[in-house]
C-alpha cells in the first residue's frame, strides 16, 4: 500500500490509493452460499454474534444487499427507512433499523433464506462489477469520508459481507476463511481507519504511525502527520496515509492478521491487542493506532 511519491494531492489522498474490490464479489457471495448451504439445521441458531444468531445474521446479509439495489440501481426511496429519533446517533439508529429488519424475517425458513441471498446477492455482485471507482458515494464514517468515493464505498460492503461470512464459520466451529485473495483486501480497507482513528492525536508534522499486519493477506500501513501531502480530511483530522513511508516511523505495532481483522471490527479490546502485538518506538502512538474500529458500532 505504497503511494506514489510523485503523485499530486486530491480530495481523497488521505485515504491513500484506491482499492479495486469490484472483482470480489463473486466469490465472497459464492463462498457465503457454500458455507449457508453446508449448514445444518442446529447451526442456524446458534449464537453468531451477541443477540443474534445465524439465521439473524443472514437476514441482515438479505438486508443491506436489497438496501444496496434499492438505493443504488433502481434509484428508489420510498421506506428507505424511519427518521432519526430524537437524540438519536447514528450507530444507535442503524442497530435500530437492523434489528427491525431482521425481526421482520423471524418467519422466513433458512432454505427460503439462502435461495433468496443467492439471488439478490448476485445481483449485488454485479453491480458493483458496473460502478465507477470515483464516482461520490455513502459515506464512510469510520473512515472519516462523507461522501466517499465509490471504490471506498464498495471496498467497505465487501469487508462487511466478509466479516459476517467469518460470524457465520465461528459460530458453526470453522474458523477464519485463510483466502488471502478476499483477507488481504478486506485488510487494507479496515486500515483506511487509520488517519481517522489518529485524528485527535497531535505531532510534529512528518510523524509517522506504522501498522505492520505479518502472513499472507498482510501488508504494511503508514499514517504520516501534517506536511505538505496533506489533504486535510472532512472530520479535520490531518494525518494522511497519502504520504511515501519513508524512515523511521515513530511508533510501529506489528500484529498478525487475525488480530488485525478483529480488533477492527470489535472482535477483540484493544487492550488484548496490544497483548499479542509487537511495538516498537512511541507506546502512546501506538496505543491510539490500536484503538482503530473500522466498523459502525
Amino acid at each position: 500500500m505504497d503511494p506514489r511519491p510523485d503523485a499530486p494531492p486530491t480530495a481523497h489522498s488521505w485515504l491513500g490509493p484506491p482499492i479495486d474490490a469490484r472483482p470480489l464479489f463473486v466469490p465472497e457471495h459464492a463462498a457465503l452460499i457454500a458455507t449457508l448451504r453446508g449448514l445444518t439445521p442446529a447451526d442456524w441458531g446458534r449464537e453468531a454474534v451477541p443477540g443474534w444468531s445465524v439465521r439473524d445474521v443472514v437476514a441482515h446479509v438479505l438486508g443491506d444487499c436489497y438496501g444496496r439495489l434499492a438505493r443504488h440501481r433502481d434509484g428508489h426511496r420510498e421506506g428507505e427507512g424511519p427518521a432519526f429519533a430524537p437524540g438519536e446517533d447514528l450507530p444507535a439508529y442503524i442497530h435500530r433499523i437492523n434489528q427491525q429488519w431482521v425481526d421482520a424475517h423471524s418467519r422466513v425458513s433458512p432454505a427460503a433464506l439462502t435461495d433468496t441471498l443467492e439471488l439478490i446477492g448476485g445481483q449485488v455482485a454485479r453491480l458493483f462489477a458496473e460502478s465507477d471507482p470515483a464516482a461520490p458515494s455513502l459515506g464512510v464514517s469510520w473512515a472519516g469520508a462523507d461522501p466517499a468515493p465509490m471504490w471506498l464505498d464498495s471496498a467497505r460492503e465487501l469487508t462487511e459481507y466478509w466479516t459476517h461470512r467469518q460470524q457465520i464459520r465461528h459460530a458453526t466451529g470453522q474458523g477464519t476463511d485463510p483466502d488471502p485473495r478476499l483477507l488481504s483486501v478486506v485488510l487494507d480497507t479496515f486500515l483506511r481507519a487509520l488517519p481517522h482513528t489518529l485524528r485527535d492525536i497531535a505531532a510534529p508534522a512528518g510523524t509517522q504511525v506504522r501498522i505492520h499486519v505479518t502472513g499472507p493477506g498482510g501488508g504494511t500501513w503508514t499514517a504520516t502527520a501534517g506536511g505538505t501531502w496533506t489533504v486535510t480530511a472532512p472530520d479535520g483530522g490531518n494525518w494522511s496515509l497519502a504520504h511515501p513511508a519513508d524512515g523511521q516511523p515513530a511508533a510501529l505495532v506489528r500484529l498478525d492478521a487475525e488480530t488485525a481483522w478483529r480488533l477492527c471490527v470489535c472482535g477483540i479490546e484493544p487492550a488484548d491487542a496490544l497483548t499479542r502485538a509487537e511495538i516498537e518506538g512511541d507506546r502512546q502512538l501506538a496505543e491510539a493506532a490500536c484503538r482503530i474500529v473500522s466498523v459502525v458500532h
